[in-house]
């Protein structure tokens, strides 16, 4: 493995012992891929999800019903029956009472197993059957009287197809047995944070004895458990430290603030810059000064005014006669951009380019010369802005807008465009703290935690599907006195096309609905002029109601636009529904989100939509959102191909992530040895995107 910043010259190497390959033929190996398995070690970190208690047998007489219980009996019949359906029945005996063992789904080699005469052990859950006590398909294991116990309580793991408890428990037996297992971590750091040994932590959660308490242990608060989860969080704490010291290892263009176009932007505004947008543009000059390249990602909620702050970093880099490009992951929010910033931009004498995919031949010629030829100050656009053809004359800031919907190579594509330029990457879905400290450890991050005054509050209503007439006469009603409207339609992720069905015919429903109404439509299929039109003919007030899918959920900036009606409610997610609302509440009228939602409702929907009807502050919305889903989901593509936390909770162990981050800076420091071996366990050959 490379060598990394802080590791020390005479480091030894890794034990040889810590990652011994897989000894199992194709086939298996395939099957143990699936479950992320490739080495030794993943097999001693592939942990049960829960335990079976095999170490004590229970009478039958004493068995409580539904309880899962090992008992050992004789078989006195055995018979497979075929009324009402071909089924295994064996009757057997443990001197004292009767047990009816059922089969339903059996091969013939069970049938021989299960012979009179034998004597075999049971676990499963003893319930009440039509002749007496029964079990039905247990597990079962043919045994000789007086056989031993186990001395611990047996595991079950994650599996899949073809691949038995019985055959991975064996792998895993003999991962144990082999693998050295030996603690990366000094005995000093691992008593002054109460931690124990990480081989007994490893085999305790493999093999706990009969007096551990299994809640502990299933709900993964054992103290074995938070040892592997700290190694765990640690490991990915070295991983974004080390890739932060390194970048800044980096020579980047060096941005002076010279405050010419900046402070003329600030002065042309009719409004003040919020006590937040100060503070976070303070932080991102000061970043473009520097000689390194600059990973800032700028987050602030809904309406904070984030473009405003990336506006006047696009300034200072053109005030050192550097371009800028500002990248969005869809063509309406990026147009949004374009209007927004050419309108501030262009009367300082800031040339600002727009490049889609869906430009005219002649047009997308005229804007990639422009910015080859450096006139283009500032570039504007989707994914266009990384294709092959597009090579920037100087360009030295690239801005990511909703950076978790780009992928790493995307992102690193836009980046390459320039020799090592400075990335400002902003995000309207705030961050949780527990996933900033964790993910986005190698970030620095700036938060506009203030929207601008005059900002109205959105008040927030859950409406059945039922009372859709009501909701119609709220809309003719607010339209009627001069407001404007959008109704949402709903998401239909399985279908762009059937999406795009659902929007014409919600929209031919709402214009006869509103005849006395001018009903306008935009969608993802629209060609970019004819949905700036539509969007310009809104903002003008030529239409009063606008149907949308959820393309507008972005960048769209409508003052006068003060209800809002979203189809479907329960079909979204919570940070799509916070975004929405967010199209509202723009101007000083008081303002209104209607949530349709049609019954049932999932356990999954009712709560997002409890939570967006009680919360507006998005970061509160953005902590719920992680615990219901997860921070899989929430990353987007900023991990593509790196492992998620496996074993650590980010909203249950957030003391843990705190603890890790400390003993990481202390390790780093001190240019601990264990360091990269403690990288290497943990990590291995799947690092994550350090660069990303």
């Amino acid at each position: 493995m490379a060598a990394r910043p802080g590791r020390a010259a005479a480091e030894p190497p890794a034990s040889p012992a810590t990652r011994d390959d897989l000894v199992a033929g194709p086939a298996i190996r395939e099957k143990l891929a699936k479950l992320g398995i490739v080495s030794k070690l993943d097999l001693a970190l592939h942990l049960p999800l829960r335990y079976e208690d095999e170490t004590k047998l229970t009478p039958l007489a004493e068995a409580v019903p539904g309880e899962p219980v090992l008992v050992e009996a004789v078989v006195v019949e055995c018979e497979v029956k075929y009324r009402p359906r071909r089924t295994l029945v064996v009757k057997l005996t443990d001197g004292a009472s009767d047990l009816w063992v059922r089969f339903l789904n059996f091969y013939p080699s069970q049938v021989k197993q299960m012979e009179p005469g034998r004597r075999l052990r049971l676990y499963g859950e003893v319930r009440p059957g039509f002749f007496g006590a029964e079990m039905v398909h247990p597990k079962v294991r043919v045994v000789s009287e007086g056989a031993p116990l186990p001395h611990s309580l047996t595991p079950v793991y994650p599996t899949t197809a073809g691949l038995t408890q019985a055959n991975l428990r064996g792998f895993i037996e003999h991962a144990l047995d082999t693998l050295l297992l030996d603690d990366t971590l000094e005995p000093a750091l691992l008593k002054r944070l109460a931690l124990g040994p990480f081989r007994e932590s490893v085999l305790l959660l493999h093999r706990p004895p009969p007096d551990a308490d299994p809640v502990r242990l299933e709900e993964r608060t054992h103290p074995a458990w938070r040892r592997l989860k700290f190694d765990e969080l640690l490991a990915q704490q070295f991983a974004m430290r080390l890739a932060y010291r390194e970048r800044r290892g980096k020579a980047a263009p060096r941005m002076a603030e010279k405050h010419t176009l900046t402070s003329a932007l600030v002065k042309s505004l009719p409004f003040p810059l919020t006590r937040a947008q100060k503070k976070a543009w303070a932080t991102i000059a000061h970043d473009l000064g520097q000689p390194h390249p600059m990973r800032r990602l700028l987050q602030g909620d809904v309406g904070s005014g984030k473009t405003l702050v990336a506006a006047l970093a696009a300034l200072q880099a053109v005030e050192n006669d550097f371009q800028v490009a500002l990248m969005a992951p869809t063509e309406i929010l990026a147009e949004q951009h374009y209007l927004k910033l050419a309108h501030w931009l262009e009367p300082l004498g800031v040339k600002v380019t727009w490049l889609s995919g869906s430009l005219k031949a002649r047009a997308k010629k005229n804007a990639i010369e422009a910015i080859g030829r450096g006139e283009t100050r500032l570039a504007i656009g989707t994914h266009a802005l990384f294709q092959g053809d597009v090579a920037f004359h100087r360009l030295g800031l690239a801005i990511v807008d909703e950076q978790h919907r780009f992928g790493v190579a995307q992102r690193l594509a836009l980046a390459s465009k320039g020799a090592e330029p400075h990335q400002l990457m902003m995000s309207a879905t705030p961050i949780p703290r527990t996933l900033s400290m964790s993910y986005y450890a190698d970030l620095d991050v700036s938060v506009i935690d203030e929207l601008p005054p005059g900002r109205t509050p959105v008040v927030t209503k859950l409406v059945d599907e039922s009372r859709r007439d009501e909701v119609v006469a709220r809309v003719r009603e607010s339209c009627r006195e001069g407001a404007q409207a959008y109704w949402v339609c709903p998401l239909i992720e399985e279908s762009e096309t059937l999406q795009l069905k659902t929007a014409l015919e919600t929209f031919e429903t709402l214009k006869t609905t509103f005849p006395d109404l001018a009903v306008g439509l935009v969608h993802g299929r629209l060609k970019p002029d004819e949905k700036a039109e539509v969007m310009a003919a809104f903002k003008a007030k030529r239409v009063q109601l606008l149907v949308a899918t959820t393309v507008i959920e972005v960048g769209v900036d409508v003052p006068n636009a003060s209800l809002m009606v979203i189809e479907h409610a329960e079909r979204m997610g919570l940070a799509q529904l916070h975004q929405l609302r967010g199209r509202v509440g723009r101007g000083t009228a008081k303002s209104l989100a209607i949530l349709l939602y049609h019954r049932p409702l999932s356990d999954t929907a009712r709560a997002r939509l409890k939570i967006i009807y009680e919360n507006t502050d998005g970061f509160e919305i953005a902590r719920q959102d992680l615990l219901l889903r997860g921070p899989g989901e929430y990353l987007g593509a900023r991990q593509s191909g790196a492992p998620l936390l496996r074993f650590a909770d980010l909203e249950r162990d957030a003391d843990l992530i705190e603890l890790a981050r400390a003993t990481a800076d202390e390790m780093i420091a001190a240019r601990s040895h264990a360091v990269e071996r403690h990288l290497d366990r943990w990590l291995g050959q799947r690092q994550f995107y350090l660069k990303a």
